[in-house]
């Protein structure tokens, strides 16, 4: 069976969901998911996790996204993006460019950012988008974000260019219409796509299109490839039984020299899984 992560490249009017599934079909097995979904209007870098590389996907949803994004003022409507319908219109807007660049500095750094209510944000264990659709009135409350960079910028028209360098969690979709509103007028996302996902970028993707069990073969990265975790090898087999049967080893004699962190457990060169060194113990926190 196949274990790893791959990059693969989503294509727009296409769900997230839709690369898992042609995924499981061309594999024949159940063990696939995403890290971290990307709109149908939105295109880029996904993150697949086959296998027993299931098991890290929340490691990999943590990491930090680059996104090359088009926002088009003047104009907006409830989702946000051009999917949505238009609530408002302001017709005698004009760039200024100075301004822009001022507004679109302030914005890097942590802001307090409201999700959009067509998002997968859960509002008393139901999505919000869910509850938007039937109508119903809800609150979703600000959440801490963070911008690291705003790049790239250009200016044409109505329409403004960027990539923004962003924490797990950001909405970009948010973002265009804040920046809107800073700018005293209105904000749609007209374009967005994922450039970087981690250590996972848009050069080194396989597209969609081309799926297929070989290419899936040949551009799978391996588990102890996608995280920064040191290798504990074991040669114990009483020490490897313990540990991977749930024990919090606390025996100096076999954790006398480990310091806190996570780390790959081996057993020889095989990779059993990620263990973690707390104050006095040792623990097993993910089997593969």
């Amino acid at each position: 069976m196949m274990n790893g992560i791959l990059n693969v490249y989503k294509p727009q009017n296409i769900s997230s969901n839709s690369v898992v599934v042609k995924i499981k079909k061309v594999l024949g097995i159940n063990k696939v998911g995403h890290t971290g979904t990307l709109d149908p209007l939105a295109c880029g870098v996904l993150p697949i996790c086959i296998g027993s590389a299931t098991k890290i996907s929340e490691y990999l949803i943590e990491k930090d996204k680059t996104y090359k994004v088009k926002l088009k003022f003047g104009i907006l409507t409830d989702t946000y993006d051009f999917e949505g319908k238009i609530l408002k219109q302001d017709f005698n807007f004009k760039i200024d460019e100075k301004k822009l660049n001022c507004i679109l500095n302030n914005f890097v750094g942590e802001y307090e950012q409201i999700p959009p209510n067509f998002s997968a944000v859960k509002i008393n264990g139901k999505r919000a988008y869910v509850l938007a659709r039937a109508g119903e009135s809800f609150e979703i409350k600000p959440r801490k974000v963070k911008i690291y960079s705003i790049n790239n910028v250009d200016v044409t028209d109505d329409e403004c260019c960027f990539i923004v360098k962003c924490s797990k969690g950001t909405y970009v979709r948010s973002l265009c219409k804040d920046i809107g509103e800073a700018l005293g007028t209105y904000g749609t996302m007209s374009f967005l796509e994922r450039i970087e996902s981690g250590q996972f970028k848009k050069c080194n993707s396989i597209n969609f299109e081309n799926l297929c069990v070989e290419n899936i073969s040949q551009n799978l990265i391996k588990i102890d490839k996608v995280l920064n975790f040191p290798k504990l090898k074991v040669d114990n087999h009483e020490f490897l039984k313990l540990i991977l049967n749930g024990v919090c080893v606390k025996n100096p004699k076999y954790i006398g020299d480990v310091v806190c962190g996570k780390y790959f457990l081996y057993y020889g060169e095989e990779l059993k899984g990620i263990c973690e060194r707390k104050s006095d113990f040792l623990k097993v926190i993910k089997i593969f």
